[in-house]
Parts: C-alpha cells; structure tokens; sequence
C-alpha cells in the first residue's frame, strides 16, 4: 500500500512502455475496456494520457473496488465506474465497448478461463477494433527466459491451472473466434505486448 492505496511495483515499472504502444492502436475516440483492473494504477496512468479514450475499468466480482483508491485520488472524467466482471460469464452485460487492454491475467486464469475471455471479447468488438493482451508469453512450448520458467513454476505451485500461456495456443484459439494476432511487441523485463483485431 501507498497513501493507503494498493500498489504494485510491476504497474510502476510497465506503465509508461505500454502507454507508448498501446497510443499507436487505440488512437479513436472511444469506451475502453480493461480487464483485470487490478490496483488501479494502469487505468489512471492511461486514463490521463488518453483523454480521448473513455476508460471502463472492470474486474472479478471478488476484485473489482481494489481500483477505488486510486480512481477516487484521481477523480479523471474519463474513467468510468469499475465494473465486476466474471469472464467466464455467457453475457458480459457490458455497455458498447470499442476496444478491450488487459495487463497481466492470462497467466492467472485458468486456460478455460483464457478461452472465456477471448469469446467475451469477440462478442463484444466490432470488426477492425482491437484487443491488446500485456504479459510473458511461450513460444512453441518453450519459455523466453529462465525468469520466465522460474515464474511459471511459482505460479503453478499457488496454483496448477495457473500458467504462462504458449501462442500457439492463444492464436488457434483466436482465429477460432474472429481476432487475429495484429502485432507482438517485445516488451521490457521478457513480456509482450499482444495485439489482436477483430476481424
């Protein structure tokens, strides 16, 4: 905690290299969607950044005011209330979204789980909007980094259905759906910055 506000060290270090890419793709005007929410930290660096975007933050039902603290100190226009959301839901029940940004919760969420949030977001895009997942990914079924391993190894003993996930996985499950992989960023610290488009 900070000021009485939830923190996280790996929203402080990422925020400003991800706000550089993610500028370039959603550069309309819009209501974005983000995933995962979390502390709050992302939504408001962003938010601040990105006056044209109109920022609709949403979480697990079990998470979703963790953000308050920091949405509250901020008091942007242009972040919405936080809204819970069970990916695995069948119907979002989302208001119209013209872009989706998720940092840092396919390796948390159960693969099902990764599948649900894919459907959801097909679901709720119009075709040319865009998807942009943030986080360490395999490729070929082979790590990036040792840290990576290290990192996956942690994960699975909090939890076995936790994972960093492989692309070939996310890209069949993606074309399966309508969102295709646009652009794979290479990011700090072994992440990527994934972009998928609906098509």
């Amino acid at each position: 905690m900070t000021d009485g506000k939830p923190y996280s060290q790996a929203c402080e270090n990422n925020k400003q290299v991800i706000l550089e890419k993610i500028a370039t793709v959603f550069n309309e005007p819009g209501i974005l969607l983000e995933i995962g929410t979390g502390t709050g930290q992302h939504a408001v660096h962003f938010a601040q950044h990105l006056p044209h975007l109109q920022w609709q933050p949403s979480d697990h039902p079990s998470n979703a005011q963790l953000c308050m603290p920091w949405l509250e100190d901020a008091n942007l226009p242009n972040i919405n209330t936080p809204l819970p959301l069970d990916v695995s839901a069948p119907d979002w029940r989302l208001p119209p979204i013209n872009g989706v940004f998720s940092a840092n919760t396919a390796h948390i969420m159960s693969w099902p789980e990764v599948e649900a949030m894919f459907r959801g977001v097909a679901a709720i895009l119009n075709a040319g909007e865009a998807f942009c997942l943030y986080g360490p990914f395999n490729y070929g079924g082979q790590f990036t980094s040792p840290s990576n391993r290290q990192f996956d190894t942690h994960l699975k003993q909090q939890n076995p259905e936790m994972g960093i996930r492989d692309m070939d996985d996310l890209k069949r499950t993606g074309d399966a759906i309508g969102l295709v992989l646009e652009s794979d960023f290479e990011m700090p610290a072994n992440n990527r910055l994934l972009v998928w488009r609906r098509c």
